[in-house]
């Protein structure tokens, strides 16, 4: 349990940017390719689109319930980073296009935002 409004901020924050890009192909998928580009497998973009509305529903849960632990605060930066380094390492290598390097630097966002707060208010983190 945590009172830290900025770590709640980020939860929610975070919660929200997850489950509306994972929405976006399920709600208007015509959007997405058009902005993302052609995608060879609509099943597994369907598939990641999932798993990272999971990602964000969990953050927003732990955000309203203002739950916060090591196991959250391994999920709030692995899924950036994973995200961020699929983004660059593929844009970079012309197999996804550019745009996925604005996702690239609002994960590195979030990743910096997770780190200033954590050195503030490490010291309320629970621990199991």
């Amino acid at each position: 349990m945590t009172n830290a409004k900025p770590v709640r901020i980020l939860l929610l924050i975070q919660g929200i940017y997850f489950a509306l890009t994972g929405l976006w192909p399920f709600i208007h998928l015509r959007s997405f390719l058009w902005i993302t580009g052609p995608k060879n497998d609509i099943w597994l973009l369907k598939t990641v689109s999932a798993l990272i509305i999971a990602v964000g529903l969990t953050l927003l849960v732990a955000g309203f319930r203002r739950e916060f632990n090591g196991a959250i605060f391994t999920l709030v930066l692995s899924s950036a980073l994973g995200l961020m380094a699929i983004d660059i390492y593929y844009a970079l290598h012309d197999v996804i296009w550019d745009i996925y390097l604005l996702d690239a630097v609002a994960e590195a966002g979030i990743i910096l935002a997770w780190l200033v707060v954590f050195l503030k208010v490490k010291s309320r983190i629970t621990r199991p």
